[in-house]
């Protein structure tokens, strides 16, 4: 019953505002409209729409699903609705047909009444699955009649504000009406958006018109936080849409994608992300001084944008015609995008903050946004190069990085994407196809334009970011930084070459120890020396004499082929000369530890003299006689314990490797003898790498058949123990290595001796027949990838906290170059005595009980019982 009441009154104020609309409207002059009737009506108009919703609320809730009265009262509620609509679609027609100019002042009333009802309705027919329920299909209908009604209603309401003009001298009531008018539309634009495209576009459409057209009067007052957030938050959505309808045609595996339904549907919401992208760039430009707040959204918006196609990882898998058809309406207005708020400080500092952390999925994208910026600055003003090369300059300023540093920093976060590798269109060439380039390249290629291009002023900057990424501890990142450098000094002048090549060998002279920096700044010098003309080489020669210790380390990471002839030949011999000084004073010290960081530095030189071209005569001799020297002095026990020795045997087997056809027979059996006394598992993995570089030169060499026993054998068991390393690292390298000495050996049966059990046999086929086993799906791989990497970036960081801190590391790790103090004289003869029995025990298990051994064996054994005795009566009579 109580239905019924209410009915019978919303029916009496319906009838009431037809009767108005229909017979008192038209005979009110434009003057008298909004005081004699809509200020009065319009107004209880909003609060019986509004009742007739809460109505419909309080009923479903209190009424049984199945009641006929109910049902009743539902569609009779509704249909006074859509009259109710049809009603003020009558008052905004009547006052579009008007022929007097129309103001804003004479209808105040009916644009807001008209609005509020308007959001009601929409916001109303998107909940009606949930407020009708099981009832929805009893007044389906009438939805539908009421959403097209208020459809209607918005597009007459929309031609009518756009025929009214508002003059720059407009009153405050007006230009507050035509705000809020705005902002109505605002809030309805976020109802509508999954409910129709054309009316939300259309919405949108209006908004942004209005909003210009009144942009002097309306741009302090708009809520450019709501105008920003909503159109960020459509295009984001839009792109979305289009994108899971394109994943659709995909799954769905359609052959003639453009004739499909789904195609058009996916053509539709390409238009919406055309729109609302091209829309929020012309908001953009033209309120930019009033959207410094929301840059740090528009950056997320570009990264996340970036993030939803190809090369990310993240991006979905769809069909390449779809995804290029979408990127071209979606990315170029995002380019436009970025050019408008290039000049903004505030966009700046959210791009260049060091403090910002990206996660996995945006790394790539804002590694491409910087390289983006990096094709637009050279048309930007002074000012604009100034926020972008210089970094913050004073501590007041919101602290950002230059964009040289950035660009490292981002380069660095996108280890994933350096593993894939992904691929990116390259440099248009004439008259060549557009080829695909990895990121490295990539980034490369637009650092050394920029770098072309860049201002004279702004290259310190530059050099300071160069030098920041080479002492990082991501050796990719540094050997990017190290491309861009080369650029630098190839373009630039043979002084400014000289300059970097002298301050890159002063840095690596004040390295207090191997580490990281050591490496990269070796990789800088070594690549920075092919561009020096041949004066500038003798002035270096002269600065950093090998001849003297201290410029060894200097030395040890350069290619003599980047030297001229002469150049070269006296570095030669003064490095041969070096390393014969250094032997001859660890031979007078008694071969003391203290001697060996000495010695090894002038071996690294001398593997850099043995790893050029062939050695002449004069450069061969010296160096087998230092190289047979020290595999005399080789002794595993000693090896094993004394991590300086081990950097000793590291050198020296890769210094023999390279030197492997000239090396006597004698030495080959102590490189072997001694590799076979260490326990390979725990020495460290640089020397296990130099091993496997022995053990593959091993195969250019044909043993000859009087050490053949002694070699032979040893290689055998080498091979098999390296096969099965428990390091998967070390052991692709022994694969590698195995490969590499069973294609050049004469010494075929070590092959078949080496594989040892039918897992290893098996290994080693897969890798010669490049077969891959336990193939990953690209998710599943995609997420590994991510896992190493954050266990590398741990690392790195680790690494960098460690240099950083040197009091702290001094005492749990000491300096490598540090000399070793010397020892007491009771541990010295322990260390000799163990050294002496280990060597003694591994000699009587060479040749097994059953073998005797060859004559020489007994004479020299008989000449170490000598010298065994004479030491022992030394000790009982000393002089």
């Amino acid at each position: 019953m109580r239905c019924v009441v209410s009915l019978h009154n919303w029916n009496e104020h319906i009838n009431v505002l037809q009767i108005i609309v229909d017979m008192f409207l038209p005979h009110l002059p434009l003057s008298e409209l909004e005081g004699e009737c809509f200020s009065k009506i319009l107004p209880k108009v909003v609060v019986m729409f509004t009742g007739l919703l809460e109505e419909i609320a309080k009923q479903i809730g209190d009424v049984p699903s199945q009641n006929a009265e109910l049902h009743a009262f539902l569609r009779n509620n509704l249909q006074m609705m859509v009259q109710t609509l049809e009603a003020l679609s009558a008052c905004v027609r009547h006052v579009c047909a008007l022929d007097d100019a129309t103001s804003l002042d004479s209808i105040r009333s009916l644009p807001s009444c008209v609005l509020h009802i308007l959001k009601d309705t929409f916001q109303h027919c998107k909940d009606s699955e949930v407020v009708y329920s099981g009832r929805l299909s009893l007044v389906g209908d009438l939805l539908q009649s009421l959403f097209r009604e208020a459809y209607s209603l918005q597009k007459c309401l929309m031609e009518l504000l756009e025929k009214i003009s508002l003059e720059t001298s407009a009153s405050e009531e007006e230009i507050s009406d035509i705000v809020a008018v705005i902002h109505s539309l605002l809030d309805i634009c976020s109802v509508i958006s999954k409910l129709d495209i054309a009316l939300h576009a259309n919405t949108w459409k209006f908004i942004i018109k209005q909003s210009v057209k009144y942009q002097s009067l309306v741009e302090e007052r708009l809520r450019h936080s709501d105008l920003v957030t909503f159109l960020c938050e459509d295009l984001l959505a839009s792109v979305q849409n289009s994108l899971e309808m394109a994943e659709q045609m995909q799954q769905s595996a359609l052959k003639e994608i453009v004739q499909c339904p789904e195609y058009r549907v996916f053509q539709k919401t390409t238009k919406m992300c055309r729109f609302f992208a091209n829309t929020l760039v012309h908001y953009i430009k033209e309120f930019n001084p009033f959207l410094s707040k929301f840059c740090n959204r528009f950056h997320q918006l570009y990264l996340q944008v970036l993030s939803k196609f190809p090369p990310c990882a993240s991006a979905p898998s769809v069909p390449v015609g779809l995804v290029e058809e979408l990127s071209g309406v979606v990315l170029v207005p995002m380019d436009a995008m970025l050019a408008q708020l290039l000049p903004m400080r505030s966009f700046v500092e959210c791009v260049l903050t060091p403090a910002q952390k990206y996660s996995p999925e945006l790394a790539l994208p804002q590694c491409l946004l910087l390289v983006s910026v990096l094709e637009k600055l050279c048309t930007q003003t002074d000012e604009t190069l100034c926020l972008w090369y210089d970094g913050s300059q004073f501590s007041e300023e919101t602290h950002r990085l230059s964009i040289f540093e950035a660009v490292f920093l981002s380069f660095r976060q996108c280890l994933v994407e350096r593993t894939v590798p992904v691929r990116l269109p390259g440099v248009m060439i004439r008259g060549q196809a557009q080829g695909t380039v990895s990121l490295h390249q990539h980034v490369c290629v637009h650092l050394c334009g920029c770098v072309a291009a860049l201002p004279a002023r702004h290259f310190p900057r530059l050099e300071r970011s160069l030098l920041g990424a080479v002492l990082q501890s991501d050796t990719q990142t540094a050997v990017l930084a190290t491309d861009v450098w080369c650029f630098l000094a190839r373009y630039g002048t043979a002084e400014l070459c000289l300059h970097h090549i002298l301050l890159t060998a002063h840095l690596i002279k004040s390295c207090p120890s191997v580490n990281y920096q050591l490496t990269h700044l070796g990789l800088l010098l070594r690549r920075l020396l092919f561009l020096l003309t041949p004066n500038h080489q003798l002035e270096f020669v002269e600065r950093f004499l090998p001849s003297k210790d201290e410029n060894l380390c200097v030395w040890s990471p350069v290619l003599l082929s980047s030297l001229c002839s002469d150049v070269r030949a006296r570095v030669e011999r003064e490095v041969l000369s070096s390393a014969q000084a250094a032997l001859d004073a660890w031979h007078s010290a008694g071969y003391r530890l203290g001697n060996i960081p000495t010695l090894n530095k002038a071996l690294s030189c001398l593997l850099v003299v043995v790893r050029g071209e062939p050695l002449q005569a004069e450069s061969m001799t010296p160096s087998l006689n230092i190289i047979h020297q020290l595999w005399n002095r080789m002794d595993a026990a000693q090896v094993q314990i004394h991590p300086s020795l081990q950097c000793t045997l590291r050198l020296l087997l890769s210094i023999t490797g390279k030197l492997i056809k000239s090396i006597e027979p004698q030495a080959i059996v102590q490189g072997v003898s001694c590799l076979i006394g260490l326990n390979l598992q725990k020495c460290q993995d640089d020397l296990v790498l130099a091993a496997l570089e022995y053990l593959a030169s091993m195969g250019k060499v044909f043993v000859p058949s009087d050490i053949q026993f002694q070699v032979l054998p040893s290689l055998s068991c080498l091979f098999s123990t390296l096969l099965i390393h428990e390091s998967w690292l070390l052991h692709q390298h022994t694969l590698e290595a195995f490969a590499t000495f069973a294609e050049a050996t004469n010494h075929e049966e070590i092959i078949s001796q080496s594989l040892t059990t039918e897992e290893t046999k098996n290994k080693v086929v897969n890798f010669l027949s490049k077969i891959v086993t336990d193939q990953q799906t690209s998710g599943v791989h995609i997420e590994r990838l991510r896992a190493e990497a954050g266990v590398m970036e741990r690392h790195n960081d680790t690494l960098e906290r460690r240099e950083t801190t040197p009091a702290q590391t001094s005492v749990a790790e000491p300096c490598a170059k540090r000399p070793r103090q010397e020892t007491c004289k009771q541990e010295e003869y322990e260390r000799y005595l163990q050294a002496a029995e280990s060597a003694l025990r591994a000699l009587q298990g060479v040749g097994g009980a059953a073998s005797s051994p060859p004559q020489w064996v007994t004479s020299r054994l008989q000449a170490l019982q000598a010298l065994i005795t004479q030491i022992s009566s030394n000790s009982l009579h000393p002089p």
